[in-house]
């Protein structure tokens, strides 16, 4: 394991009885600065709450920064309430410099995807799946943190890291859940744009970082405490984009407990996510009891 940094912070907020900081360090995994967001419950920045916490990573969708869940989710109050402290990841690199990173919204700049990509010009620094473990350390490493209770979840591009990651190293996180993941990346334009440039035309390359055939190639329950998955069936990308039904099939088959829950009138954004955060995050205490 290369030697983590020691992670600056660059702000603090007293926010329901805990603390939201905000950090920078260098990441060996990226080669480039990268900024995290953790919110600490009450007693746990002051260590008047005895013992290791349970952690919940988060990570955001398409366009955000680190700071997008922590501001617009409402995630706090309950994470207060339930002991848990949240870690929320950049989406990408910054700064790196690639050549075309900036010319669309949903790749490069603001679109890891949360793997590490191949194919030059981004093999280099765009290497998401590797930086997520490397947080993983680092949190271990500098907060009062459960090794053994450590879910992941997220939203949209998120919910496909959180699952794909979750599934491609078993063991690491304990709980899974998503918001509107993008379930088969291998079917759509997201995915695909991301897979091409990414990794190149290797399909085989592509299904690695794919939820619904990791759990095919998986064939049997991975987390015998299921998984959860809200969908808003308002949500504009629903039908193109992100295949809830596909990876549903997937468990099915492979008998993965799975509780995909379908809302009428809800869309793809934090409206959405913050009604339903309370269950995920009770969901995930539950689980990394």
């Amino acid at each position: 394991m290369t030697e983590l940094s020691q992670p600056t912070m660059l702000s603090e907020h007293a926010c329901f009885g805990g603390v939201q900081r905000f950090y920078q360090h260098a990441s060996s995994a990226i080669g480039l600065p990268m900024r995290f967001a953790v919110y600490l419950p009450p007693g746990a920045a002051d260590g008047a709450m005895a013992g290791k916490l349970p952690v919940l990573f988060y990570l955001a969708g398409l366009t955000c920064t680190e700071e997008t869940f922590m501001i617009k989710a409402g995630a706090q109050r309950m994470a207060a309430e339930l002991g848990l402290t949240l870690v929320a990841p950049d989406t990408s690199p910054r700064g790196a410099g690639a050549a075309g990173e900036t010319d669309s919204w949903d790749f490069g700049a603001g679109a890891g995807f949360y793997l590490d990509a191949t194919r030059e010009p981004f093999a280099r620094n765009y290497r998401m799946e590797s930086y997520i473990l490397e947080l993983r350390e680092l949190v271990l490493a500098s907060l009062p943190a459960d090794p053994q209770r450590l879910g992941i979840f997220g939203h949209s591009m998120g919910g496909h890291g959180a699952l794909t990651l979750a599934l491609r190293h078993p063991g690491l996180f304990r709980s899974v859940s998503a918001f509107a993941p993008i379930a088969a990346p291998m079917r759509c334009p997201w995915g695909q744009k991301a897979f091409s440039g990414y990794l190149g035309a290797d399909q085989a390359a592509w299904r690695a970082h794919d939820a619904s055939e990791l759990m095919k190639e998986a064939g049997r329950p991975v987390f015998p405490q299921g998984i959860l998955i809200d969908q808003g069936l308002a949500d504009k990308f629903l039908a193109e984009q992100l295949y809830p039904e596909t990876f549903e099939d997937a468990c099915r088959a492979a008998g993965q407990p799975l509780e995909l829950r379908r809302h009428a009138g809800y869309d793809h954004g934090y409206y959405f996510i913050s009604t339903f955060m309370e269950d995920h995050l009770r969901f995930h205490r539950r689980n990394l009891d």
